[in-house]
């Protein structure tokens, strides 16, 4: 898995245009994070910050995963939701 095809990925993302799913973007959003930064490293939001809570949740759900692994899960997703898109 190149840096590049991650990037790629990245910017792929931002120029979807159908519709995509609130559960499909905490899921693209969890193996972002996970590639970019690791586990996480913040702490667990106020249960009344709903978009934050969830955010966080999704992506404190990759905990453990490798740089790497979220990279390869993070293209796959965007591919597939650039498939959809046709």
């Amino acid at each position: 898995m190149a840096q590049v095809e991650f990037e790629l990925a990245c910017a792929a993302v931002k120029q979807l245009t159908g519709p995509v799913t609130d559960e499909e973007k905490l899921v693209v959003y969890s193996y972002y994070k996970q590639a970019t930064i690791g586990d996480i490293n913040i702490p667990c939001p106020a249960v009344t910050d709903f978009k934050a809570k969830a955010k966080w949740e999704a992506w404190n759900c990759r905990k453990g995963m490798s740089k790497l692994d979220a990279m390869r899960v993070y293209v796959s997703k965007v591919e597939e939701l650039k498939r959809r898109q046709c």
